[in-house]
């Protein structure tokens, strides 16, 4: 469910994916339900992609995201997020991730996470997997039978719109 959930750029909020355009994707607030164009010139991220910064190994989102909702039972974070003070976001955040970097990882990434997190629950996003897709096997062998062929126009726009996709906020990286 992660993979279809965006953050863009410039734009405040998380937004669905509902359909792909020529060289544009069309997007649909989780907020108010509006939808918008996006192009290639805007900086897109999947919530899939982003993992946060931790003493060890980086953590993907989606297991933060799922550690932070069995702290809150399932429900929205009740303080106000925009008011709090630096040392109650990150004492907050070390019981959800105690050994995230404090070096790396800023008041304000905490913040956007949990603003998103709140986000995803008043929408009624509340499975946190990352499910693995099954038809990249499928689609993988075929194209090793047509590695000789020339890609399609239609590959080629996939491919670049796929190139346009970068690293955005949240003490993140691209996993």
């Amino acid at each position: 469910m992660l993979k279809e959930i965006l953050a863009v750029t410039g734009k405040p909020g998380l937004f669905r994916l509902v359909s792909r355009g020529n060289n544009m994707l069309i997007i649909e607030s989780l907020e108010d339900g509006k939808r918008m164009p996006t192009y290639a010139r805007d900086k897109i991220v999947s919530l899939a992609d982003i993992s946060m910064f931790t003493m060890s190994d980086d953590k993907p989102l989606n297991e933060v995201l799922i550690s932070l909702k069995e702290k809150q039972n399932g429900e929205p974070v009740s303080f106000d997020i925009k008011k709090a003070d630096n040392d109650t976001l990150r004492s907050f955040f070390a019981e959800v991730l105690p050994d995230f970097d404090r070096d790396r990882v800023y008041p304000s990434d905490i913040r956007k996470l949990l603003i998103w997190y709140n986000i995803l629950i008043k929408a009624g996003i509340t499975d946190f997997t990352i499910e693995e897709e099954t038809e990249s096997v499928a689609v993988a062998d075929d194209k090793k039978e047509e590695k000789h062929a020339a890609p399609t126009n239609k590959q080629v726009r996939t491919q670049k719109s796929a190139a346009t996709s970068v690293k955005t906020g949240v003490g993140a990286k691209r996993g």
